[in-house]
């Protein structure tokens, strides 16, 4: 099937604006960035007056420009940002949001954030349920802050009542966007994939150098420990695909004071 080579209109003028992907090879970076400006505001000047309320999930490969799309994802951005820039000092909690764990395990979670509250941290969760509520739980009873970027999903996952401040996400590339820029520590508690896929998330951009390395911690060795085994037998040893300082990148801890001790310590003040 050919590409859709449909030109992008100036919502204001008519006319057709430049594509950045038929200019790439012959124009320079400046004029490449000049070109997708021109893009990018007008589709999102198009787009601004079309977010459906109910929108469709994106495709994985969408065959025109969805100007109301653009504007939606670029709008996310933005107020993400806007968001999480009011917090100097922050921590993220990640975890399982179902309440299948030994119950010591959300307690750990709510006097974790507790004293990482009290100590001066926002603490930032998913917004949602389980381990994110147990530590939004700890901040609020606190007197912290604490924030919650929740995601709207198929099965409605409703925003805690710990939270002091939120955003609901409709994409969930720019939530974990916001998730990954937002704090100087993150934290892992047990979960399923998706805290997998955070924590390793994390992980590689500290292992690239793509964000500047800061302490991953992760609570409850009975959880961790078989996983880090897994990287030291099956990545290191067997299939050489990681190398032995990696292993140093991140903390397993197994109590409140062990955690703290390790944050504070490590921890570096923007």
């Amino acid at each position: 099937m050919p590409e859709n080579t449909d030109p992008i209109l100036d919502s204001t003028s008519g006319a057709a604006l430049p594509s950045p992907h038929d200019a790439r090879s012959t124009i320079s970076t400046q004029e490449r960035h000049q070109a997708m400006g021109q893009v990018l505001t007008g589709a999102i000047e198009e787009g601004k007056h079309q977010v459906p309320e109910t929108p469709d999930p994106l495709v994985s490969k969408p065959s025109q420009l969805e100007s109301w799309r653009v504007f939606k994802i670029m709008s996310e951005f933005v107020e993400g940002f806007d968001l999480i820039r009011k917090y100097s000092v922050a921590a993220s909690f990640f975890g399982s949001a179902r309440e299948t764990l030994d119950p010591k395990i959300y307690q750990d979670a709510t006097d974790l954030a507790a004293k990482l509250a009290k100590g001066g941290f926002a603490v930032i969760t998913g917004g949602s349920a389980g381990i994110m509520r147990a530590a939004n739980k700890g901040a609020y009873d606190a007197g912290g802050a604490s924030v919650g970027l929740n995601i709207r999903l198929a099965d409605h996952q409703e925003t805690n009542k710990y939270v002091t401040d939120s955003m609901m996400f409709e994409h969930f590339f720019v939530r974990k966007v916001m998730l990954t820029f937002a704090s100087e520590v993150y934290i892992y508690f047990p979960g399923g994939f998706g805290t997998l896929d955070e924590f390793t998330e994390i992980l590689t951009l500290v292992q690239t150098k793509n964000i500047k390395r800061i302490p991953i911690v992760l609570y409850g060795k009975d959880f961790w420990d078989p996983i880090i085994e897994l990287f030291k037998t099956h990545l290191l040893s067997k299939y050489h695909s990681i190398d032995e300082a990696d292993l140093e990148l991140m903390k397993v801890v197994d109590s409140v004071d062990e955690a703290y001790d390790h944050i504070i310590k490590n921890v570096q003040p923007r």
